[in-house]
């Protein structure tokens, strides 16, 4: 990796997102037909409430019967870590790996809250190793 890269700079795909009433079947659509293994998810404002996972939606699948029209919002996570868009990539390399998450949404902050503009992920990191070897 790139010293002094930030995250956006660092970022190679858009941000992909799905509301808070969206249904599991429809955001493991999103996922399966992108190839991403994760959506941010927004409030009615477009305000940054989770992430829903693979993972959560499998096991949502693997707990319920009725999975499939189960909002989002009922199985995503909140404790997301958050990055500015000015965070250098190694900083945020070092916070999923203390939250063990593989993942970290870039966000502005906007009235106490945050926007989201990016989700940079542990395969964003993983190309940048390659890249820079």
């Amino acid at each position: 990796m790139k010293k002094g890269r930030t995250v956006l700079q660092a970022k190679r795909f858009g941000i992909h997102s799905c509301t808070l009433d969206t249904s599991l079947v429809t955001a493991i659509r999103l996922m399966v037909e992108e190839d991403i293994g994760s959506l941010v998810v927004t409030d009615d404002q477009g305000l940054l409430a989770g992430v829903i996972t693979r993972m959560d939606i499998v096991a949502a699948h693997i707990t319920m019967e009725s999975w499939a029209y189960q909002p989002v919002h009922a199985h995503m996570r909140t404790d997301v870590p958050v990055v500015s868009p000015q965070t250098a990539l190694i900083d945020a390399a070092h916070l999923m790996l203390a939250s063990e998450f593989r993942l970290v949404v870039v966000a502005i902050a906007e009235d106490g809250k945050k926007r989201p503009l990016a989700m940079l992920t542990d395969a964003d990191l993983a190309y940048h190793l390659v890249k820079g070897a």
